[in-house]
């Protein structure tokens, strides 16, 4: 599994760097590149970083050709795993929920219905989603803005966020250097909010 994961970042990032460098009339053969690499790699997706939701998302969103059936199996075994946990997906890392939810808003599920269980619901504990730090708040309002679910805790993740932000500007998971890594997640989960000057402003340090 190591040696995958490895040979994929490689890889993935090889034609990240192509992308940079092409036309963008040669965008499109190598999206279709990655689409058939990540189909190839990952037949049988899971709920997981590995092997998971990150491939789903990017297939279901590049608009590529994927196998007859890919991501209604991949929702069977998301259905599957989250009756076998019955509904905690986990008990301490909620970004766990966030990237499943986003990977069924990018296949066109509900995640508020899946095997009977809301997988919106635990996001509404705010205490349990930033649990892990900036990264619990930054996907959760990631996931929620995905399909502009409903929540109450909108404004305090926002806050959590901004409240955060390091004194050069960015954000990072600890410490107060910032991570470029880190600072564009954060970055993406305050876009909807510009309207918002604390925001705004914070975005424009960013």
């Amino acid at each position: 599994m190591l040696k995958f994961v490895e040979k994929f970042k490689i890889r993935f990032v090889a034609l990240l760097l192509c992308f940079a460098l092409l036309p963008f009339e040669a965008l499109a053969y190598d999206l279709n590149e990655v689409s058939v690499f990540l189909t190839e790699n990952v037949k049988e997706p899971v709920v997981g970083s590995i092997g998971g939701e990150w491939a789903i998302i990017g297939l279901a969103r590049s608009n590529e050709k994927v196998p007859d059936g890919y991501f209604d199996e991949y929702y069977k075994r998301v259905e599957s795993y989250t009756l076998s946990k019955n509904g905690v997906l986990h008990n301490r890392k909620y970004t766990e929920y966030s990237r499943v939810i986003l990977a069924l808003a990018a296949i066109g599920k509900n995640p508020e219905n899946v095997a009977g269980y809301n997988l919106l619901a635990p996001l509404e504990d705010f205490d349990k989603t930033v649990y892990q730090g900036i990264n619990g708040a930054i996907w959760a309002l990631i996931a929620l803005d995905s399909n502009n679910y409903p929540s109450s805790n909108r404004e305090k993740f926002i806050d959590f966020i901004l409240e955060r932000q390091t004194t050069d500007g960015g954000w990072a998971l600890r410490g107060d250097k910032a991570d470029p890594d880190v600072t564009g997640m954060a970055l993406i989960s305050l876009a909807n909010y510009q309207y918002a000057p604390k925001v705004k402003q914070a975005t424009q340090r960013a």
